[in-house]
């Protein structure tokens, strides 16, 4: 991981409070100290609390933005492959592996009479403080898939996560497979 590094902000940009997800507005002209890089996304400090900022910003900070771009169905329609895609470019903030390969996401379901998709996802441990970043990430990320209108999480904790749950691609890079 590259020693933190002071940067000041380029632009007014979103931002999350870790770990409660509080959304903010980080001004532009602002110094920050960017003390972690995982997973495409930033995790900062300014005036003396940590926050999240999502890939797509990256820009705000002097980095290469991450595109997450979708061409959009012909029909109208919300593609189940697009959303899986999206949940795909989402890390866990410790744990460099996104949160489909960590088994996070237990279920996807289109609801396209109303353009809502409806996700269950589980954390690694029930109190993981990063709960709601996490949901915000994934309310975030989905959203952005062409057609929908509101995204929907749920944290379910049934059944409980386990390190099975990972592809095994996962659990090689993370040194659990054996």
């Amino acid at each position: 991981m590259p020693a933190q590094k002071m940067v000041v902000t380029e632009r007014d940009c979103t931002v999350r409070l870790v770990p409660a997800g509080d959304v903010k507005t980080l001004p532009a002209g602002e110094f920050v100290t960017i003390t972690q890089e995982l997973g495409g996304n930033f995790t900062i400090t300014w005036r003396g609390n940590m926050f999240r900022i999502d890939g797509t910003d990256a820009d705000a900070i002097g980095r290469k933005p991450q595109v997450i771009d979708f061409t959009a169905p012909e029909d109208g329609s919300i593609s189940e492959d697009q959303v899986w895609e999206a949940l795909e470019t989402i890390y866990d903030p410790e744990i460099p592996i996104n949160l489909v390969s960590l088994g996070l996401i237990y279920k996807v379901a289109i609801d396209a009479d109303t353009a809502e998709v409806n996700i269950d996802m589980t954390l690694t441990a029930p109190g993981c403080g990063m709960g709601p970043v996490l949901v915000g990430d994934v309310e975030y990320r989905v959203g952005m898939v062409p057609n929908v209108k509101k995204v929907n999480v749920e944290l379910v904790f049934d059944p409980a996560w386990s390190r099975e749950m990972m592809s095994e691609e996962a659990q090689l890079e993370a040194g659990l497979f054996f």
